[in-house]
């Protein structure tokens, strides 16, 4: 480990540095306050491990440092007071109240040195039972799953029961919570583990590739096609297929996926032969609006629902929010050499009380950025870029003003495709992109109103009044 940082809170600037000499010579890292608002400040920007506080202070006394601190911070720290002989039980008092022992002055040297590596001690002690009960509770952190919340007890549950069998697992949820991660989970504890693992998102290429990537293709089969190609199903023989946005797969690959569940058999595309191939499918979508409107076969989704496990959104377990919060510093500390160690109470109770409409991804994401950015050892209010919430509403980014009443809902829906596609140029992905939709939904209604692909409309901007 790094040195042990010590902070010495001092208002006479000789004892300060004397004790800053003396621990410095014994391998400590020392930062030093004269009074106790400057301590409060120094403790933010130099995270140390162990605070030696004079009870007495020209602001305020030890004990108030003490109880400012464990308002204002989650980091762990120990703390020692220095008083003089007469104040013995006021030192007594502060100890009963979180202090880890006092000091009389004037300091002796051996007695200086032997409380502060006691407390270093106890500090280490107390990080390493902590990361003990961690492993202990969190069985599954490894992959990233994170959570003590009733709710995800049972997706950890789930996991645990469903990972070694080798049936196909529909994963539902919102986006950001998380259900890469548990098709990987599942796969990590599953016979298959030493198999690839690979994953596709149906919902970002185009129908035509789609079905290639998947089932691959004959040398020659269309222009492009130079050799064979193996797809992905084939590709992973033997382990894990995780098909994310599954609701996006075209009829044709719908039928074909159908038909390798039932025979465990895929015929690439231009193919005669059938390839036997073992593969376990994970995938993700609520299906049942897809179905209603015939973009969904009805068997298919009857191959997968008989296992199902819906994600919660982060919103319905904010009590995770702290240890999410933990373990992406804990991360990104290694990513970016940084040693952050906590977070201040009132960022984290900004954190508590954020919507998070992107979920865990997007708490991911903030604390990343956090950590990279905070210019103290502890993650503060300003280190966090929460945005305020955004209402998902077309008309905002399109320009778009509503007509009066009775206006067709159905001209409506392709008066706002149209501007989508206006502004990107008429490129499908784009549009989906700004109406924050997939691919898929915006190729169908194109279809649906017989859209062109780069629209041009003289210069009208808002559909005609009725």
């Amino acid at each position: 480990m790094d040195k042990w940082k010590v902070l010495i809170v001092d208002d006479e600037a000789y004892q300060r540095e004397i004790l800053k000499v003396v621990l410095e010579k014994d391998g400590f890292s020392v930062a030093s306050a004269e009074n106790g608002e400057k301590a409060l400040k120094t403790f933010a920007a130099f995270s140390p491990d162990v605070v030696l506080c004079d009870l007495k202070l020209p602001d305020m006394d030890g004990s108030q440092v003490m109880m400012r601190l464990a308002e204002e911070t989650t980091a762990g720290y120990e703390f020692i007071i220095f008083t003089a002989h007469g104040s013995i039980e006021s030192a007594v008092d502060t100890i009963k109240r979180g202090a880890f022992d006092y000091i009389t002055k004037p300091v002796e040297r051996e007695k200086l040195l032997l409380t502060t590596r006691r407390a270093c001690e106890r500090l280490a002690l107390v990080r390493e039972n902590t990361r003990l009960k961690k492993q202990l509770t969190e069985p599954l952190s490894i992959h990233g799953i994170v959570g003590r919340h009733p709710k995800m007890l049972k997706v950890l549950d789930f996991i645990n029961v469903m990972g070694p069998l080798s049936v196909t697992v529909l994963i539902t949820g919102e986006t950001g919570t998380g259900k890469d991660l548990v098709a990987r989970a599942l796969h990590a504890i599953s016979p298959r583990k030493d198999k690839p693992f690979h994953a596709i998102n149906c919902a970002s290429m185009p129908d035509t590739l789609l079905e290639s990537e998947l089932f691959g293709h004959e040398k020659g089969v269309f222009t492009g096609a130079v050799s064979q190609r193996h797809g992905l199903i084939e590709s992973t023989h033997g382990g894990t297929l995780f098909l994310d946005e599954i609701g996006e797969l075209p009829m044709n690959a719908q039928a074909k996926l159908l038909r390798f569940m039932e025979e465990k058999k895929i015929r690439r595309i231009g193919g005669k032969e059938e390839v036997p191939v073992d593969v376990r499918l994970a995938t993700n979508k609520k299906l049942g609006e897809e179905i209603k409107k015939g973009l969904f076969r009805e068997d298919l989704f009857y191959r997968f629902r008989g296992f199902i496990l819906d994600l919660p959104p982060l919103r319905e377990r904010a009590s995770d929010i702290y240890l999410l919060a933990e373990h992406f510093i804990e991360k990104y500390n290694l990513v970016f050499s940084k040693e952050v160690k906590g977070i201040a109470k009132d960022a984290l109770k900004i954190l508590m009380g954020y919507s998070w409409h992107g979920n865990v991804r997007q708490l991911d994401a903030v604390i990343e950025k956090a950590t990279l950015l905070a210019r103290t050892g502890i993650i503060t209010p300003e280190d966090l870029d929460i945005p305020a919430a955004q209402p998902i509403d077309g008309r905002h980014f399109l320009n778009f003003e509503f007509p009066p009443d009775g206006y067709p809902l159905e001209e409506m829906e392709r008066e706002i495709i149209l501007r989508a596609l206006e502004k990107s140029g008429g490129c499908i992905s784009g549009a989906a992109k700004l109406l924050q939709t997939t691919y898929r939904t915006v190729e169908y209604r194109v279809k649906k109103h017989a859209i062109p692909r780069n629209p041009q409309r003289n210069g009208e901007t808002n559909p005609p009044n009725r």
